[in-house]
């Protein structure tokens, strides 16, 4: 989740890279699978914060109850819960050189361990990722604030400060492996930076509007810069 200002585009995204806030970390890592062929590590390290204009205790309530509102607020991806606190989603369609992939994760969103809210990948039931595997790991931390808004409830702002650390490994074909391993690894950290700005950006801006109207109070969408 990052900044919510700007419009959203479509997820379907063919080479068309943006800039992205992060610590993007490129490695020439690459490994032989007697399987699949050469595998390439594309990763980063993201972190941002959105706000809900309620006391703590109140944005927790609504994060534990993600039941109620995750599937809906991660449209127009597609969700299909999994157990008590797991979702597998398909997150879109992505493609460069001609290569496309359509990926689909496994997530857990467990209960707040010492108001700290973790994310991480689970295995989907009957479900063999078709060349590439996706290693994601985020935490959530809310901090409580003070504002003049008149909007807010008593005066009280959180902030919602999370975390990401994100890796992907991708099988590539043949004629990918022919290509330069520099542009490869480059595109591909760049694309993988384009789909973390759009997918947070859409699911804060839904979370937070989702969390506003629940407790019937106005919302912008003009969050605070970081400060």
């Amino acid at each position: 989740m990052l900044s919510t200002n700007g419009e959203y585009q479509s997820f379907d995204i063919k080479e068309t890279v943006l800039p992205v806030e992060s610590n993007a970390v490129e490695t020439d890592d690459v490994v032989t699978d007697t399987n699949f062929g050469t595998q390439t590590q594309f990763c980063g390290c993201y972190s941002d914060f959105m706000e809900m204009y309620a006391p703590v205790h109140q944005v927790a309530e609504y994060l534990n109850a993600h039941s109620s509102w995750f599937t809906r607020c991660a449209e127009p991806m597609k969700v299909q819960p999994l157990g008590e606190n797991g979702y597998a989603l398909i997150i879109g369609r992505f493609g460069s050189f001609g290569y496309e992939v359509e990926p689909k994760i496994g997530l857990e969103l467990l209960p707040p361990q010492e108001g700290i809210y973790y994310i991480r990948t689970i295995a989907i039931p009957d479900y063999q990722a078709p060349g590439y595997d996706v290693d994601y790991r985020a935490s959530m931390q809310l901090k409580e604030d003070q504002t003049d808004d008149a909007a807010t409830i008593s005066g009280e702002i959180t902030r919602v400060e999370w975390e990401l650390d994100l890796k992907v490994y991708l099988h590539f074909p043949r004629f990918i492996q022919r290509l330069p391993k520099s542009l490869i690894q480059s595109t591909g950290d760049r694309l993988l930076n384009q789909i973390v700005r759009q997918v947070s950006r859409r699911l804060t801006r839904k979370v937070q509007e989702d969390f506003h109207q629940s407790l019937g109070i106005p919302f912008s969408g003009n969050s605070k810069k970081k400060r």
